[in-house]
């Protein structure tokens, strides 16, 4: 197990520029809104009932992206666990980051890579979407999944990822499963949320959020992007979430 010390040193120093924010972020970890139980629920939440969803969604963005054989800095906004930055890690050369505003999760990301074998190319920073701490044209690329719903100023955050973005880069944020994850197994994790009463995961429109985004893009005057809706056979009555893949 890290010391603490060494998990600061990590996740500090390994960025290079920090920018003074231009909104009202959180420039620091708060426990009042990101607490150590907090972590703890969402850890078990990502090691149990959405175990199966990680794993396919590295694939698909792997794919997708064309990754594999790409080097750089790849960036997963809202991480937690570290489970999407792990099964990313496992396929592409990239160095990943978990950047995420609480930073309780982070020992036991560090600990899960390590077990991994990915000891040296992750990071982890404690950072708010509002105002992401990298310099511009930083990251190959920049992923989120099941973080954008809770950002505040999402007009803002995504003005951040294109910032961050290198020219040629590529970020995919969104919420849901990948276009293969077996029908039965999305209807296992949906029906296991519902008896959990997650509203906020279950009860959201899709056409309304494929809306929201269509007019963060226009007013931030992104064209080059792409929305994605899995939409597998068989999976009527299933939501299997919405994506948005952005180039810069």
């Amino acid at each position: 197990m890290r010391s603490f010390a060494s998990l600061c040193c990590l996740f500090i120093l390994f960025v290079p520029v920090v920018r003074v924010a231009h909104c009202e972020p959180l420039l620091y970890p708060c426990d009042e809104k990101h607490s150590a139980e907090d972590a703890s629920r969402m850890i078990k939440t990502a090691s149990g009932v959405l175990a199966p969803v990680y794993a396919p969604l590295a694939e698909q963005i792997v794919a997708e992206l064309e990754l594999a054989e790409k080097e750089g800095i790849g960036i997963d906004i809202g991480s937690g666990p570290g489970t999407l930055v792990i099964e990313l890690c496992k396929r592409t050369r990239l160095h990943w980051i978990n950047a995420d505003i609480n930073p309780h999760f982070f020992a036991y990301f560090f600990e899960s890579s390590d077990d991994a074998g990915l000891n040296g190319r992750v990071s982890a920073i404690f950072v708010d979407a509002q105002a992401l701490p990298f310099r511009d044209d930083y990251a190959e690329v920049i992923v989120s999944r099941g973080s954008f719903q809770f950002w505040d100023n999402k007009r803002l955050a995504f003005s951040e990822i294109y910032r961050v973005l290198k020219p040629g880069g590529v970020a995919f944020i969104g919420r849901g499963f990948a276009d293969d994850l077996p029908v039965e197994t999305a209807r296992k994790i949906r029906a296991a949320q519902r008896k959990r009463n997650e509203s906020s995961v279950l009860d959201y429109s899709v056409p309304e959020t494929e809306a929201e985004i269509r007019a963060l893009m226009e007013a931030l005057e992104i064209e080059d992007y792409r929305i994605h809706i899995p939409k597998p056979p068989g999976s009527n009555g299933i939501n299997y979430g919405i994506w948005v893949e952005i180039r810069k």
